[in-house]
């Protein structure tokens, strides 16, 4: 979806039209929270276990919305019918013009070039910090605010406030990050909140503090996804642009599932929650650090590119 975005929308709007989109997954929290202790309760019903119901349940939207983009999605502007001759005109030649007048940080190389790219790395290590909290805070919240002694129903009403204020700010910041065309500072700043409110969580022993540092955290982890996408999109060069983000995606990921079953470790071992997303927190720091440096390198590269002649 993140390419497919970004054949259809210029450089300058594609923070707030990411966090549009990816605003689905703070808001499937949002509602699947209260929908998920609903479904819980069909606990014996036609045999089926209180969680099958559940996987089945909301897993069916999934296939049939899938199915239904595969025929309903046109593939380029050219081919949307809802565009007029003239619109569809402006917009391809909008985004081809600028496909020839950027120079991308990661040019045109071959695949393998692609998974071994430095720039590719570093993107990934900034999104890991997101893509794991995103994960862990989903299958986690719920318990870490259960442990205070709460009923499911309460738990699941509880537990979508963060998301949606995570959902309103995303839509902001990604708006916010376009209006001023800056892409480090509106990646790292929300970063470094998610990081330092999960660190806050050991510092305190209230339902209501935690509430409010989980939402904060969960408010600057959704609110980066627009601006870094934009720039990761940005420093792809077209014809790098599918294996790049595939790329940043996937490794990212492999943090991800690190990070979520060290947390389920740790809680084990050590009984408390707060402690367990530690390593959350030296994700998160790093990604902060690694967004600035890059952002430092970038300038610095630029700064030494000769002005053209006149």
């Amino acid at each position: 979806m993140l390419l497919y975005l970004t054949y259809w929308f210029p450089a300058r709007y594609r923070a707030r039209v990411v966090a549009t989109f990816m605003v689905a997954i703070p808001i499937s929290s949002f509602l699947g929270s209260p929908l998920s202790a609903m479904l819980l309760e069909l606990e014996g019903t036609l045999g089926l276990h209180g969680w099958q119901w559940l996987f089945i349940l909301e897993a069916l939207p999934a296939v049939v919305l899938g199915l239904v983009a595969l025929f309903m999605l046109p593939s380029r502007p050219s081919e949307a019918k809802w565009l007029s001759a003239e619109q569809s005109e402006w917009l391809t030649r909008r985004l081809e013009d600028e496909k020839t007048s950027r120079a991308a940080p990661v040019g045109h190389m071959p695949l393998w070039k692609v998974l071994s790219n430095p720039t590719i790395w570093a993107l990934a290590l900034i999104y890991a910090g997101s893509s794991a909290t995103s994960n862990a805070l989903s299958l986690w919240q719920p318990q870490i605010l259960k442990s205070f002694g709460l009923t499911n129903l309460q738990t699941g009403l509880l537990n979508m406030i963060p998301f949606g204020i995570a959902s309103v700010f995303m839509i902001l910041w990604g708006r916010r990050a376009d209006k001023s065309g800056e892409r480090i500072w509106n990646t790292a700043l929300p970063l470094a909140l998610t990081s330092a409110c999960l660190f806050a969580t050991n510092l305190t022993s209230s339902l209501t503090v935690t509430l409010v540092l989980l939402s904060l955290a969960l408010i600057g982890n959704y609110a980066i996804k627009g601006p870094f996408w934009a720039l990761s999109t940005e420093w792809l060069s077209p014809s790098t642009a599918a294996a790049g983000i595939a790329a940043i995606n996937t490794i990212s990921h492999l943090g991800t599932g690190g990070a979520t079953s060290m947390l389920g470790f740790i809680k084990d071992a050590t009984g408390s929650f707060p402690i367990s997303l530690l390593p959350l927190v030296a994700l998160t720091a790093a990604g902060t650090i690694t967004v600035l440096i890059l952002g430092r390198l970038q300038q610095r590269t630029a700064a030494a590119v000769p002005a053209p002649a006149e």
